[in-house]
């Protein structure tokens, strides 16, 4: 390398080393207030816990809030809402067979769901309403 490489090529260095400290020094002061609003959320969400009377429940909430986590993808062998082949064997049991079935538990259901707050009207709703979606026509108890 020749000498005239050798003075660029330490130049561009030590220009390199110094844009370097002077890029790391320390940040400008902020002031507080300003950081505190950058700081702040965007929006606000609000939770709230919605309550129904026990024994109130329509045969859809209780599908929606329990049972869809099964019967809505066939997990743990559940019959899928809608598929009337899958329904007709159960539907052919009759209701009260069915809503016994959710009520006590069934092969991999545990009784009611999982869901030990549902009121037995609650669950024949919700048998009711599952069934009906996959070609039953049975009446759940009213409200």
């Amino acid at each position: 390398m020749n000498h005239t490489r050798q003075t660029a090529l330490r130049a561009t260095l030590v220009a390199s080393a110094a844009a370097f400290v002077v890029a790391c020094g320390k940040a400008p002061e902020r002031d507080p207030e300003e950081m505190a609003r950058a700081l702040l959320p965007i929006g606000q969400v609000s939770v709230k816990k919605v309550t129904v009377e026990p024994g109130k429940r329509t045969g859809e909430a209780v599908v929606t809030g329990v049972c869809a986590a099964c019967h809505s993808s066939g997990a743990l062998g559940a019959p899928m809402t809608g598929n009337k082949e899958q329904w007709a064997p159960r539907i052919a049991q009759g209701y009260e067979a069915l809503v016994q079935s959710a009520i006590n538990g069934k092969n991999q259901m545990p009784a009611r769901g999982g869901a030990s707050d549902l009121t037995d009207d609650e669950v024949a709703r919700a048998v009711a309403y599952l069934a009906n979606q996959s070609g039953a026509d049975f009446e759940a108890p009213p409200i």
